[in-house]
This record gives C-alpha cells, structure tokens and sequence, in this order.
C-alpha cells in the first residue's frame, strides 16, 4: 500500500531541557509538523510512504528533506518554489504544573503562499491508496485552506482513501475563517477521522457534555460524540478520538476509543509519568493508527497499536516517534518495564 501525507514542515527551535527561552543563549534546531511526523512513523513501520509540501529553494529547506529521506520518507513529490520561506515554530518545555509553550512564526510561508493549481495532482496522487491531512494546513491561510480542500477532492476523484487528524490550533485561524466553516465542508470527503473532544468541538462545532479530568473519563459520552459525528457526516466510516488526562505536564493518563458506527471500540489505558516530550504525540498516534487498520484485521487491535505507539512517543524528543514495529508491539503485549535490553 502507497501512503501520501500533506502538510507544512518546519524548522523547530526548542530551548534546551525545561528551560525557559534564552534562559541559555541558544535554542536546539530540529525539524517538525504534524503531517510529515505522521510520515517518519509510516516509514518507520517500513511502509511505503511519501510526504508533499512546498518548500523554498535554499540551504536550510535542502537540510529537512535530507531529514525526511533519513527515515526513508519519499521526498520526491515536495514542491520547491522561488516564493516565501520556510516555517518556524519555537518550543518551550513545559514541567509539573508549568506548561509546555509553542509560538509559530508561519505567515508568508511557502506553503501558506500556495494556492489551487499550485501542485499537479496527477503526479502527487500517482500510486497512492491512502492520503492523509490534518486541520493544521487550513489554519494557516486562506490559500493554503483553498488547497487543502483541493487536495482532499481530489484525492477522492481517484478513489483514495483519505485520513484527516482534525488538529484544532487556535492561534493559527487569523485570515477570516471559523475553523468549523473550514473543516465542516472538508470533512465531506474524510473516510477517517482522528480527533480529540476539543478537535470535535470546535473544528466540526459539533458538542456533548464531555468533561476531560483528572480522575476517570465517562467513554460512554466519547461513544454518543463519535455517534453525532459520523450522523452529520455519512461518508465517514470511522472515528478515533483519544483520550488525553492532563494531570500536569509531566504526568499523563493516555487512552483511545474507535467508533466506526457499529462497534464501539475501547483502548488500554496507560498512565504516563515523567513525560520527555508529548509533541507530536498525536501524529505519532493517527500514524499507529493509519499502520494498524491497514496492517491488522483485528480494528482492537489497529487502535492498541495506535494508543501504545503513541505512548511510547512521549519518551522520546524531537517531534518524530522513533520507533519500530516490534517497540510498539512489546508494549501492546504489557512489556512496559523498561528494562535495559542486553
């Protein structure tokens, strides 16, 4: 199976540890976003997997492709432009009760400049079973939420199969534009959805009276929230909506549910302490995700996969989940130790 996911990467700056920014003179320069951490998982469950953006012609844009091909991402179908720059997001970890802090430096990007026609979707598409977008790239101008919608009809013109995290980001929808406008209409050709209650909420204005706390999670109102989504949107076959339990920053409960309009499906639910870095936990999820419902028969098992790969990203820095097939199915199999392997 041929995989595409589609979305803005940027170059990360994170100040080093827990620290504050400029607390040291310095800030750790990776690279990140939510649709290409969601390719590096695909390509580290050795799956055949491309990722498009649009990308300016220089030097630090050449240095995150050779980050992609790294992990064996296909980076062939990436636009390159003589337009706009690359993408910037500075990272604060948070700790106990501080916060983590994310500030975006996106505007006139290369791809908030693009626009319909901009990507010749007959080469982009050429192969692909499976496409997969979030609601970040819509966020991020009126161009880019045009393309997106391009994308998606188009994608299913051809009869792909097409997975959209809905990634609700409040401090991006700044051109005019409700997010539930957006997102209601590009949610028509979405056959999976991937969600949290907040994501429902306010990307599709579609509400039930979930409370997330500290203690335990009612899934049973998760079930009737999955059930009102897949009512408005009959093209959907399926949502996953996880279940995150903030009780600091550095202690989570972590859990999923999968309603696919006949079965109500429930995950493990792990407590995570002394978390490294929750960035990129949810893309790390819908990549579990993605691999699992195309890799397993079982759907328990395909949102297991998804919830335990998820888990163990957030034991790893950097906004890629680096890990294997066989990492995340240890864990599923309640190896959970971290033992030293010798």
């Amino acid at each position: 199976m041929k995989f595409l996911t589609f979305g803005e990467i940027m170059l990360r700056l994170k100040a080093p540890g827990q620290e504050r920014f400029f607390q040291s003179p310095m800030l750790e320069a990776t690279f990140g976003g939510g649709e290409a951490n969601v390719a590096v998982s695909l390509a580290n469950y050795d799956q055949d997997v491309s990722f498009l953006t649009v990308l300016p012609k220089n030097a630090i844009a050449d240095e995150c492709v050779k980050e992609l091909r790294k992990f064996g991402v296909d980076t062939t179908r990436i636009v390159r432009t003589d337009s706009g720059r690359i993408g910037i997001y500075y990272l604060e970890g948070g700790a106990n009760q501080l916060p983590s802090k994310v500030v975006y430096d996106r505007e006139y990007s290369a791809i908030a400049l693009s626009k319909p026609g901009d990507i010749d979707w007959d080469k982009a598409f050429a192969g692909v079973d499976w496409f997969h977008i979030t609601g970040i790239t819509p966020a991020i101008s009126q161009s880019a939420m045009e393309l997106s919608l391009e994308s998606v009809q188009e994608a299913k013109k051809r009869g792909i199969t097409v997975s959209c995290d809905l990634n609700f980001r409040k401090n991006l929808w700044k051109y005019g534009k409700k997010a539930a406008e957006v997102m209601g209409e590009l949610a028509k050709f979405v056959d999976v959805a991937i969600a949290n209650e907040e994501d429902v909420q306010k990307s599709l204005g579609i509400t039930t009276d979930v409370v997330v706390e500290s203690g335990s999670l009612d899934r049973a109102k998760y079930r009737a929230l999955g059930d009102k989504v897949l009512k408005a949107y009959p093209n959907m076959k399926m949502i996953a909506i996880t279940l995150r339990e903030s009780k600091s920053a550095d202690t989570n409960g972590w859990a999923a549910c999968l309603n696919d309009g006949k079965t109500f499906y429930e995950s493990r639910r792990y407590e995570i302490n002394d978390i490294v870095d929750r960035v990129g936990g949810g893309d790390s999820f819908a990549g579990g995700l993605i691999y699992g419902l195309t890799a397993y028969d079982d759907r328990q098992k395909a949102l297991e996969f998804a919830v335990a790969a998820s888990c163990l990203k957030h034991s790893i820095i950097g906004d890629f989940n680096r890990v294997s097939i066989s990492d995340v199915e240890k864990l599923m199999g309640g190896d959970g130790t971290g033992r030293v392997q010798r």
